[in-house]
């Protein structure tokens, strides 16, 4: 007799959605950081230490303290619910890595910008990127110590982002606030889908 979770006649437990996140930035904003602190499993980083031979390609001025650079992804997994297991992509943020970024877009459900408003110019690539191929993505400012910390809305203004696009203060190294930021982008894409679904319905 067969019994136990699958004993016949009861129906097997689902299994949960995975759903894939990228998080992605300019160099030195905190990417890595922030999939090392929200992920439930030991990161997979592709961290090579920053060198005299690589100075006419990465201008590190703004982030003098920065000793590495991921040069292919960092890779996570977070569970938000019982439902829910996300997947992290973190991209590498220098303009010679972004021909990785289609790539890594691949099968995403949305994307994490993540941001420093101390080299904010710095970001507009990162979100024409997204906008571009229609990706859905929230907005989080990394916030730096002794960075001015701007109310989000002026950092929407800033950037010029669309009214829905969702933007928050976030502290990549703290758990709690990096998982609200993932929270926030899977919300976004997926009231974004069920809006784009009602429209051709």
């Amino acid at each position: 007799m067969v019994s136990g979770p699958f004993e016949r006649g009861r129906s097997r437990p689902a299994d949960p959605t995975a759903l894939k996140i990228l998080v992605a930035g300019a160099f030195g904003v905190g990417k890595t950081t922030l999939v090392g602190a929200v992920s439930d499993i030991k990161t997979l980083q592709t961290e090579e230490s920053l060198t005299e031979a690589g100075r006419p390609v990465d201008d590190i001025r703004a982030v003098a303290g920065k000793r590495s650079t991921t040069v292919a992804m960092d890779f996570g997994r977070i569970t938000i619910s019982d439902s829910v297991i996300v997947y992290l992509f973190g991209t590498p943020g220098q303009e010679r890595f972004r021909f990785l970024w289609d790539e890594l877009a691949r099968g995403a459900l949305g994307a994490l910008i993540l941001v420093d408003t101390r080299r904010l110019a710095d970001s507009f690539s990162v979100v024409d990127f997204f906008e571009t191929r229609g990706l859905p993505f929230a907005v989080a400012v990394n916030c730096f110590d002794g960075a001015i910390r701007y109310p989000p809305e002026q950092v929407r203004r800033a950037l010029d982002l669309d009214e829905d696009v969702p933007v928050m203060l976030c502290d990549a190294r703290e758990r709690a606030s990096a998982r609200d930021a993932l929270v926030a982008v899977v919300e976004h894409a997926l009231h974004r889908s069920a809006r784009q679904r009602s429209a051709v319905s």
